[in-house]
């Protein structure tokens, strides 16, 4: 098969930017063997390789990626290793008892294999922390998003607290939220520090990462053959670890939704603008309205910073146009403004998107698409955690280690197939704007 496409990220991943330049890359240049191949070198296919370096140590195992590490979608996100339920299509992130208990326990799975991999690459708390996370809610609509949501929390026997607006103002130093619910179980990560140095520690356990290397044709003869613009790679177990990308290679047509959503993060403070904002120095805020405005502070390699994240677009093509960055830019600009009047003056340094992959069903795509081929796909919307999950579970199942995870895994339903595409891009673009129109002051 010749894959369809290639990923083209919009603006550049600014958290990767904060970082010093990395090495050279090392493309596939040559005609070479292994014992496995990992196709994508983020969330999944990192803990795929890692899985894969546990299990079957002797093995010869190469991972391949269209960019940087770092670059992709990996470096995109905001940063928050989400354990609770965080369904982007609710009214307040929950759903069902049972399935968001069974979620819960599978997001932790996930959340536990990414802290080993970060104590064992000594990767430091920057690049990821167990700090927990707020809803914040800027509206009395947001305020009973999160009384519901903490409803649904005792429910399922989870810790939580909730904060009224003068301990929002304390931790985050604007009068902007009337509230919040705190739940511990999130991990904060600056997402480029942590793939990058899980890719490091790999590379140190003799796994080969060709970085700029795109697949451009898969196809089995016996063994499969995986060509890049400059080499090829002949294996006999292939993880497919492309998110969304899956449909390049041609399966599930017409069952992903392929979602962009966008950030801004801004020039390191002064001294003199950290004073005036106040509140704590690091800090993770998820909107009380899933089609809120996320904000993230940080305060390490880079300087004190503040990360805005906005708006969702309906891309089928996997591709959006430097206009529609800066018609978000606008957006952010507006949302970053209203939080922190008392930062007139900074502006954004770094302005990008990132690419979701959703199913109507709210599945993942966890299995063996043919023989000695299996996929790490489809994280709706939390990537890092269920991706995380996904490259270890697809692993474990190449390998043919059985788990309660795994099991729920390749039991689930496929995604559902969607709309023809002109009704499903006019009903998701309905969708999506009524949604941000609902959100309100939470956007």
């Amino acid at each position: 098969m010749r894959v369809a496409r290639l990923p083209r990220d919009p603006g550049p991943a600014g958290w990767n930017r904060l970082l010093e330049a990395p090495a050279p890359p090392e493309p596939l240049e040559a005609h070479i063997t292994a014992d496995w191949l990992v196709i994508g070198a983020g969330f999944a296919g990192l803990a795929a390789a890692h899985r894969l370096s546990q299990q079957a140590p002797g093995d010869r195992i190469v991972v391949l990626d269209a960019v940087r590490v770092g670059d992709g979608p990996a470096g995109r996100n905001s940063g928050f290793m989400i354990d609770l339920p965080h369904d982007l299509t609710s009214d307040d992130y929950g759903g069902a008892l049972a399935a968001d208990l069974a979620q819960t326990g599978d997001n932790r799975l996930g959340i536990a294999r990414a802290r080993a991999m970060a104590e064992a690459f000594d990767l430091g708390a920057e690049a990821f922390g167990m700090s927990g996370k707020i809803n914040g809610a800027a509206s009395a609509g947001g305020d009973a998003h999160n009384r519901s949501f903490a409803a649904h929390l005792r429910a399922m026997g989870e810790a939580h607290t909730l904060y009224d607006a003068t301990q929002m103002r304390e931790i985050t130093g604007t009068d902007y939220y009337r509230s919040g619910l705190f739940t511990p179980g999130t991990a904060m990560i600056q997402p480029a520090l942590f793939v990058r140095g899980v890719a490091r520690g790999l590379r140190s356990n003799r796994v080969a990462i060709h970085e700029m290397s795109p697949v451009t044709a898969l196809e089995r003869r016996g063994n499969w053959v995986a060509r890049t613009p400059k080499g090829q790679v002949t294996a006999p177990r292939v993880i497919l670890a492309v998110n969304g990308h899956l449909n390049s290679f041609g399966y599930l047509p017409g069952r992903l939704m392929h979602v962009f959503t966008y950030a801004s993060m801004t020039r390191a403070l002064a001294a003199d603008e950290i004073a005036r904002l106040g509140g704590q120095p690091r800090w993770g805020l998820t909107p009380a309205d899933p089609m809120g405005t996320t904000v993230r502070r940080i305060s390490g390699t880079g300087g004190d910073r503040i990360v805005i994240r906005n708006r969702f677009t309906f891309d089928p093509s996997m591709e959006v146009s430097g206009a529609r960055i800066a018609c978000v830019a606008r957006d952010h600009d507006r949302a970053f403004a209203a939080r922190f009047p008392m930062l007139p003056d900074v502006e954004m340094a770094y302005r990008w998107g990132g690419r979701l992959c959703l199913s109507r069903n709210g599945v993942q795509v966890i299995g063996q698409l043919e023989p000695g081929l299996y996929a790490a796909c489809c994280q709706n919307g939390l990537g890092t955690a269920k991706g995380t999950l996904a490259g270890g579970l697809a692993a474990d199942l190449a390998l043919g280690i059985s788990s309660p995870a795994l099991e729920r895994a390749v039991s689930a339903p496929p995604p559902a197939r969607l709309p023809p595409l002109p009704i499903a891009k006019l009903g998701a673009a309905m969708r999506l704007r009524h949604g941000e129109w609902k959100a309100g002051r939470e956007l």
